[in-house]
């Protein structure tokens, strides 16, 4: 047997390092708190209107960490970060003014580690899709099937660094998972010229849009039982209406291509449905709309109103009338009024229609953004 001062000194000796550690854990939480009044994480889900540069750590033809793009983004000198616009995407300008001091790192980033992810983690990836198939023209790409089983390890790792009921409390009450995706469960998987020929065959859009939609009920549940409590679900844009769809279809200046426009607007009717479904039956939740079909529509409709000059031609991009073949790289053209234009290249808005469109999803009203827009969201 240890004489009793030793084991008296062993057991002051642990005491010490479980105080240390929940010193910790007060530091890391209150050091989160002071810096963002109170605010927690921002947990960002989607395909390449939101990845800040996941893809640049995959063998994959969707990057965007080339010249020029990030040309305005202002944290790295205007050199490419993997974002697929000129400047800041929807969800760093969301993350800003909601009082996040620093960008949700890219999960898949050397940094995604200790206490850098307390201010959230992005897991999106240009390319990815509800659907496992979607993208798979790109080789590798991350689904939202793969993003989600990388927040669970996120969520053991904040198990570690704040204690299990710290933890579930920063990411329950305080933090925001954002889920934009959809676009290219259609563009790049169901009206993808000659892969999807088959699936067209076999699947009827309504059949499609249903496996999209049980898809996605199951993955929002995935997150809530992953503690995910407050959320906000972008609906599908209006893809028949970007750079590549009027340029490979020759359409006019003021025409969109119909099936592809109708399609998004049948999955956003139903996405609507699910989540009044979701936010009827996962106790605590709640699943915030955001418009982004009509947000979107209203800049390329009225877009002299809002300071563009065109809401049809690319910034940065080649071939065709409106540079919407060509991805934008060092090789294409590019605008010198990169705030005119309401797309950078042929598929991504610019910053300047980011900025107008994440303030309507902060501040906006029920007509694009319900059943609270994301200011009230976090205060809740």
């Amino acid at each position: 047997m240890e004489p009793v001062a030793m084991v008296m000194e062993k057991a002051w000796s642990f005491g010490l390092v479980l105080l240390w550690f929940s010193a910790l854990s007060c530091y890391l939480v209150n050091a989160a708190d002071d810096k963002n009044g109170g605010f927690g994480a921002s947990f960002i889900f989607g395909d390449s209107l939101v990845d800040a540069g996941n893809n640049n750590y995959l063998p994959t033809l969707s990057r965007a960490n080339i010249p020029p793009n990030g040309i305005d983004f202002k944290a790295s000198g205007g050199n490419p970060t993997g974002r697929y616009t000129n400047g800041r995407t929807i969800g760093d300008i969301v993350g800003e003014e909601l009082g996040v001091p620093n960008y949700a790192v890219p999960y898949l980033a050397p940094n995604s580690t200790g206490k850098a992810i307390l201010y959230g983690v992005n897991y999106a990836s240009g390319g990815g899709g509800i659907m496992n198939a979607t993208g798979r023209i790109f080789v590798n790409r991350l689904g939202l099937d793969i993003q989600i089983d990388f927040f669970n390890n996120t969520r053991k790792q904040f198990d570690k660094l704040l204690g299990s009921s710290k933890a579930k409390d920063y990411i329950s009450k305080r933090s925001i998972f954002s889920v934009t995706i959809g676009a290219n469960d259609f563009l790049n998987n169901y009206l993808l010229p000659v892969l999807s020929i088959g699936a067209r065959i076999s699947e009827t859009p309504d059949g499609f849009i249903d496996d999209m939609i049980n898809h996605l009920s199951n993955q929002l549940t995935r997150l809530y039982k992953l503690d995910a409590r407050k959320f906000v679900i972008g609906n599908v844009g209006p893809i028949g209406c970007i750079p590549y769809q009027k340029t490979i279809n020759q359409l006019n200046e003021n025409e969109c291509v119909d099936l592809a426009n109708k399609l998004a607007m049948q999955y956003n009717g139903r996405l609507k449905e699910l989540l009044t479904e979701l936010n009827g039956k996962l106790k605590g939740a709640i699943f915030v709309h955001a418009n982004v079909y009509d947000l979107v529509m209203e800049l390329i409709t009225n877009y002299a109103k809002y300071g563009f000059t065109t809401a049809s031609e690319a910034c940065c991009g080649n071939g065709g009338q409106y540079a919407g073949i060509i991805p934008c790289g060092p090789t294409s053209s590019m605008c010198k009024d990169r705030d005119k234009h309401v797309f950078w290249d042929p598929y991504h808005p610019s910053e300047a229609a980011n900025l107008i469109i994440a303030r309507q999803l902060l501040h906006g009203s029920t007509k694009y953004i319900s059943p609270v827009n994301l200011k009230q969201l976090r205060n809740l």
